[in-house]
């Protein structure tokens, strides 16, 4: 996993092309510690940049920006392929010749062979761009569920592009201005809802779509989208199809040339994790986890004893509320974009990171798939229960209202959003997932950008109509939670720590195996289809109250976290009892104090 970032331009900041790509590039020198590459058309069209984790061919053939022997195609490439090897064959069998062991080469000469399709035969996460020097044209494009990032900004003729939005600031060419959209949504959710981010006219590439620029012409497509028609088939022929696909895909993902552990929470996701590479590896595996002194939120116990029953080499690390607070200036420094997640992983990934590993699997993932969180029931009963309210309208908006201003609770206030907007699965997801109700975040995005039009409710969304409510809830927070915050964060928080992080549950392959598993299976609660689908995780796991990989946060901020969480300046009727809230604004009057100095 690396860092990468590009300027495509026709007849503007030519003179500076060197500079721009080189402060750029000094931006991401954390995602890649081995090595680093810059690669400047002849024309001055063109300008890539690259920063190495060596994780395959760690020579220097992987070096980047890497071209064709011709000198027509030039990559830079931030990811994995799992299935590159197989690719590779197949691609020397057509009578390609390789220089390196690489995946990137792999892409590379697909493309040349196949141009924009490439895509359809990658399994892994990337994002990467293709400069064609013949043409004049590049290539983008970003993994069909969004594990690697790639931000852009377009103004005339001009179009940059790199893995973190502080790259795209560090070119000093976007205005730094705050995007309502941006804001909107980071205050409504916590995380900033792609294709958006909280810098006006910076976007975030889609999941599952590709760019080409081509003079001042940018078109996207999508070219992969989860398809939930159901078969038909029985329990155990889901059960025999949920273990086949995870074994094949935590065998893909342990494909190295460096050792790869693995992060766990003692749930029943990393568990299944561990169980399953102690079916495909051999030799030491290591596992890593987080421990606290409160009794009510420390699953380091179950984590070392799952370590022992599945012999891992396991590390944990005890983190005390001084401890945190120390490591909390550390972590605000790392955020690229503010969420209300993220510093979990932080701390994680500094220890695999001490311990000399460079790849760790995460378990993330799987309460999206198979049903895990509290949403899967919740919503469904909100939306059923919403389309009767309906039927008593403007009674219903009358009440709604009342709720979302005199509501005494963030939820009775957000119950109050739900029942003014459609009765549908989005509206209650955002209910359900929200951080602050319509009219609060609107009073504090108005603090922000005071002369700017204020949001209307998300009344205008378009519709989903899938198989069934459930899989519309999986599709949400695959979509939006996982993809927005915990995919975000994942990647962000572990290349700080020049640490590749890798998901197993959230493959392509994997997910196109099990999504025509009709939801009555696949989405039981409390993923029973996956427990059942994988015998040897302990009973003593999976019969536990699921808590989450969560730190005791709202004990630490009443207490000697409190001095870093002050001076919001939120409005009075804007409760900020609940440490998400606080984290939320204190996060992002950080971000925007550094970004906009």
């Amino acid at each position: 996993m690396c860092g990468i970032a590009g300027i495509l331009t026709v007849n503007q900041y030519q003179e500076q092309l060197e500079q721009t790509i080189q402060q750029m590039q000094i931006a991401l020198r954390h995602r890649g510690p081995d090595d680093a590459g810059i690669f400047i058309a002849p024309e001055r069209q063109a300008a890539l940049a690259h920063t190495r984790l060596s994780i395959l061919d760690l020579s220097s053939a992987g070096h980047q920006p890497m071209s064709t022997p011709d000198g027509r195609y030039w990559i830079t490439f931030n990811g994995e392929i799992y299935n590159f090897q197989q690719l590779r064959r197949d691609l020397i069998a057509q009578g390609e010749k390789f220089n390196s062991q690489t995946d990137t080469e792999v892409i590379l000469k697909l493309y040349q062979r196949l141009g924009n399709i490439c895509v359809q035969y990658l399994r892994g996460m990337f994002a990467f761009a293709i400069w064609d020097d013949f043409e004049k044209t590049c290539f983008l494009a970003r993994d069909p569920l969004g594990i690697k990032p790639l931000y852009y900004w377009k103004s005339g003729s001009t179009f940059i592009f790199a893995s973190e939005l502080r790259a795209i600031l560090a070119s000093r060419l976007p205005a730094v201005n705050l995007s309502m959209e941006g804001l909107y949504g980071y205050l409504i959710s916590g995380s900033v809802p792609e294709p958006h981010t909280l810098i006006e006219g910076v976007y975030c590439l889609n999941a599952g779509h590709y760019l080409h620029w081509q003079a001042d012409q940018l078109t996207q497509k999508q070219y992969w989208q989860i398809d939930f028609t159901p078969e038909k088939i029985s329990l155990e022929q889901a059960r025999d199809k949920v273990r086949t696909a995870l074994i094949d895909s935590i065998k893909h993902h342990f494909v190295s040339d460096v050792p790869v552990g693995v992060f766990l929470s003692g749930g029943i996701d990393s568990t299944t994790v561990v169980s399953l590479a102690r079916q495909t590896q051999t030799g030491t595996l290591k596992t890593y986890s987080i421990g606290f002194e409160e009794s009510e939120w420390n699953e380091g116990e179950t984590a070392s004893k799952i370590a022992h029953t599945f012999d891992t080499q396991h590390r944990e690390y005890i983190i005390t509320s001084s401890l945190g607070k120390s490591l909390f200036t550390g972590f605000l420094e790392t955020i690229d974009q503010p969420s209300v997640d993220g510093f979990n992983t932080f701390c994680v990934s500094k220890l695999a990171h001490e311990d000399g590993t460079k790849v760790v699997l995460s378990g993330l993932g799987g309460d999206e798939l198979f049903g895990g969180y509290g949403s899967f029931q919740k919503i469904p009963q909100m939306v059923r229960l919403g389309r009767k309210i309906k039927a008593l309208y403007p009674l219903n908006i009358g009440i709604g209202m009342g709720l979302e201003y005199w509501g005494k609770s963030p939820q009775i206030r957000r119950i109050g959003d739900f029942l003014q907007d459609v009765p549908d699965t989005k509206a209650a997801y955002r209910s359900f997932r929200g951080i602050f109700s319509h009219q609060e975040a609107r009073k504090i995005a108005n603090q922000y950008l005071p002369e700017q039009d204020l949001p209307l409710r998300h009344s205008q969304h378009q519709a989903m109509s899938l198989p069934s409510l459930e899989d519309e809830v999986s599709l949400l927070e695959i979509s939006g939670y996982m993809r927005n915050q915990l995919l975000r964060d994942s990647d962000v928080m572990s290349m700080s720590w020049g640490l590749e992080l890798r998901v197993p549950l959230v493959d392509r392959v994997l997910l196109e195996t099990i999504a025509s598993i009709p939801s009555s299976l696949r989405l039981m609660p409390k993923k029973k289809l996956l427990i059942e689908s994988v015998p040897e995780l302990p009973s003593w796991v999976t019969n536990q109250q699921k808590r989450g990989f969560s730190f005791p946060f709202q004990e630490w901020i009443k207490d000697e976290w409190h001095e870093c969480f002050t001076g919001m300046n939120a409005a009075k009727d804007i409760h900020l009892g609940l440490w998400y809230r606080r984290w939320s604004l204190a996060l992002l009057k950080y971000w925007w104090e550094e970004v906009s100095k």
